[in-house]
């Protein structure tokens, strides 16, 4: 199973994201500090 984690370049926030809240953050920025967030802020891993 792959779980994606996003990770904000501004405040260092991680958040486990699924696919639509990958889209939201990528549309409206991070859920914390509203930086902009682009496809480098997610990471996928192999569980």
């Amino acid at each position: 199973m792959t779980t994606v984690h996003f990770t904000c370049s501004d405040c260092a926030q991680t958040i486990e994201v699924n696919d639509a809240m990958r889209e939201t953050i990528l549309d409206a920025g991070c859920p914390v500090c509203t930086a902009a967030a682009t496809k480098e802020d997610f990471v996928a891993t192999c569980e």
